[in-house]
């Protein structure tokens, strides 16, 4: 008996504490202040877990999971990126979820005399318009949707400024290096007081901004990665969502 009970008391004097788990979640930036938000509770309800946040272009987020980069969870700005990883099989499908959606606003520096709207683009006065690359910043490809739609594609090329992310377009016209930029409107809203929305593009002219997520295929945490797919769509994450401003996918996004 005495023995056993030796026995016992050096296996629990081994174990050792329980190891800590990492996250990792790759965000389009311009859903950062949601995803973050959502994440907080997430880890406290989580012992012993911690989250990380790799933040870029979707575009750039999908290349680096191509190449092997250790993420979890993917949170794209479009559906495009998300579709070809599906593609490759590099997510697993069926975790996939659409949880919100955006619309494509144009702002100019708060302070800008100008009088700005489509065709006002071509204007001689407007010499600097900021868009994100449209080949990796889906706001850029939405961009270039909606100005080839109106017709002004062709006449503003070399007034173009591409930038790496949406926010990136954001500082340019918060900084007054541009008359104007095209963004989220979600992110026109963490500028108030820089950045003013001077008009809309039809929400016809430019494919959904849809947001969908998923949990990566080579995710050393696929349990916990799906928990956290479920905080997102949760009624929790979706009114964080709601409240920064985010609309609710339409039926049947994924």
């Amino acid at each position: 008996m005495k023995a056993v009970v030796a026995a016992l008391t050096l296996l629990v004097a081994g174990a050792g504490p329980v190891a800590a788990q990492e996250l990792t979640v790759s965000v389009a930036v311009s859903m950062k202040e949601a995803v973050e938000e959502i994440g907080r509770p997430f880890a406290q309800a989580h012992s012993g877990v911690t989250v990380r946040y790799n933040l870029g272009a979707s575009g750039d987020l999908q290349k680096q999971i191509e190449a092997g980069a250790p993420v979890d969870v993917f949170v794209s700005a479009a559906s495009r990126q998300m579709d070809e990883l599906e593609s490759k099989r590099l997510i697993v499908a069926a975790t996939r979820r659409a949880f919100a959606r955006n619309v494509l606003v144009a702002v100019a520096p708060a302070d800008s005399p100008l009088d700005l709207w489509p065709t006002a683009l071509a204007d001689p006065r407007v010499t600097r318009i900021a868009i994100g690359n449209p080949r990796t910043v889906p706001v850029g490809k939405y961009a270039e949707e909606a100005l080839r739609a109106l017709g002004l594609w062709d006449r503003i090329q070399r007034k173009l400024v591409y930038a790496e992310n949406v926010r990136q377009v954001l500082e340019y016209v918060a900084r007054g290096e541009v008359e104007i930029g095209f963004v989220y409107a979600t992110d026109a809203t963490t500028r108030a007081g820089k950045v003013k929305e001077v008009f809309r593009p039809a929400e016809d002219t430019y494919h959904p901004i849809i947001y969908p997520a998923a949990v990566v295929a080579s995710s050393r945490q696929p349990r916990l990665a799906g928990l956290f797919l479920d905080a997102l769509a949760s009624l929790d994450g979706q009114a964080i969502v709601r409240r920064l401003g985010f609309l609710p996918p339409p039926p049947g996004a994924r």
